[in-house]
């Protein structure tokens, strides 16, 4: 589906020579590949079955002009490209030519990367794994784990020798039906040879065994392995619901932003939460509704779509174990639609709200700028009779000249006193006592005594 409205930003490659190609099917032949290519130009050389899925290839063409070509005709095609009817995606490769050496894959070692077609994790048990291996030779240990590539498992020998046969023994080959479950239809063994020597394995467990220690500690996960997951109808195993859904965005030739998939997935229910981000050097996102059912509707409709027409951001969906995302309100990457504008406004709002000055003041303190008209209560109280305390009036100020401040320390700061009154007198309570010399005259310092003498020990302003 396009999302009208929404700037398409696409993401430049440098064109190179050698085009990289992912999703081939297994064990796809070199011909394959050329006839899948040479439409478009000479082939000078390609490199099969790349990576531990070994589902990848490079194809280098004798001009760059030839490479731009391909790429550019299935960037705008309808029709994807394809290899015995599955899609392999095309982009240019970051290196300049091909260059056969073999890969971690290809040379010998004594840990097998095994990965099992046709299953997922829990259809195979490590028994099982140990039985079919050991026929070869002694097998020190086992670890097993879920990647994309699907359930996959390190088994290490005590040489290279024995890992090399039975590698050219079972790859290919299928584990012996009757060791597997019965809503398991076949599974395929895909074999090469690991970069690890010795494994670490720290407990035993439904997932990892070390057999040459036997005193190893027995992990509790080793009893949870041992209950059947629950299957569905059709006999497959059924993925556990969640109202979070995890969004695995492949060919993401233009950007994809919170708001776009908010606008994607709001169009079947409220949409929570979202968070971007990068694993494996892929664009996923998780977004969390309200509900496991709003969500599983939104999985059923989107899985496979794509965002923008031509094939672009193609959607892979699945339920994540996350139930409640811990994301930022706001920001490029994350989006909290359950906090409200105004509260996020609010919030924004405060770091730039200056701290209020203080309204109290130290009645006992003297007058903080040195040459204006108010003195401190202290000195104030020397001059009254007793029982009065004397504060400023507002209606004096009308008649006095405007008081100068101390010599500030920037230049061109002058305060002046305003033309009237800035805070209106309260209201006095019955029997309490005047705050305001009502006796004094406008124009004349609060500080003097009466004929303009100071009292003792206070000089004239």
């Amino acid at each position: 589906m396009s999302t009208s409205g929404t700037p398409q930003f696409r993401y430049t490659q440098t064109p190179s020579k050698v085009l990289h190609l992912r999703n081939l099917p297994w064990e796809c032949t070199e011909e394959e590949l050329i006839e899948l290519c040479k439409p478009f130009g000479k082939i000078v050389n390609t490199k099969c079955n790349v990576g531990a899925n070994r589902n990848q290839a490079f194809v280098e063409f004798a001009d760059l002009n030839q490479a731009i070509s391909m790429v550019s005709y299935y960037a705008s095609s309808s029709e994807p490209a394809q290899v015995r009817g599955k899609t392999v995606y095309i982009q240019y490769s970051n290196r300049h030519e091909i260059v056969n050496n073999k890969s971690p894959g290809d040379v010998p070692g004594n840990v097998l990367l095994v990965t099992i077609e046709g299953v997922e994790a829990g259809d195979v048990s490590i028994d099982v794994i140990h039985l079919v291996f050991s026929a070869f030779g002694f097998v020190h240990k086992i670890a097993t784990f879920e990647k994309a590539a699907g359930f996959q498992a390190l088994i290490q020998f005590s040489d290279a020798e024995t890992a090399s046969a039975a590698r050219n023994a079972l790859d290919g080959r299928s584990i012996p039906r009757y060791l597997l479950p019965e809503h398991v239809g076949s599974s395929h063994l895909r074999i090469s040879y690991s970069a690890h020597t010795d494994l670490n394995i720290k407990f035993q467990s439904h997932r990892s065994r070390d057999y040459t220690n036997p005193y190893l500690p027995v992990n509790p996960t080793a009893i949870e392995g041992l209950v059947q997951p629950a299957v569905g109808p059709d006999g497959k195993k059924k993925e556990p619901e969640s109202n979070v859904l995890l969004a695995s965005i492949e060919n993401m030739q233009y950007a994809v932003t919170v708001e776009v998939l908010h606008t994607v997935f709001s169009a079947f229910g409220t949409v929570q939460k979202i968070a971007i981000f990068e694993k494996n050097g892929q664009t996923q996102a998780l977004i969390q509704y309200p509900d496991v059912a709003t969500a599983a509707v939104a999985r059923e409709a989107l899985e496979g779509h794509c965002i923008y027409d031509g094939g672009y951001c193609k959607l892979h969906l699945s339920y994540s174990r996350h139930t409640d995302l811990n994301v930022k309100a706001y920001s490029d990457k994350s989006r909290d639609y359950t906090v409200t504008e105004a509260s996020l406004f609010a919030a924004q709002q405060v770091s730039a709200v200056p701290p209020a000055q203080p309204l109290w003041q130290n009645p006992q303190a003297g007058p903080l700028y040195p040459g204006n008209n108010f003195s401190g209560a202290g000195a104030a109280q020397s001059q009254l009779p007793p029982g009065q305390v004397p504060s400023w009036d507002p209606n004096m100020q009308a008649g006095r000249p405007p008081f100068v401040s101390a010599p500030s320390p920037y230049p061109g700061q002058n305060f002046v006193a305003s033309s009237g009154p800035v805070y209106a007198a309260a209201a006095m309570p019955t029997g309490s006592s005047p705050q305001v010399q009502t006796g004094s005259q406008p124009g004349v310092p609060s500080n003097l005594r009466p004929g303009g003498v100071s009292s003792p020990g206070q000089p004239p302003y």
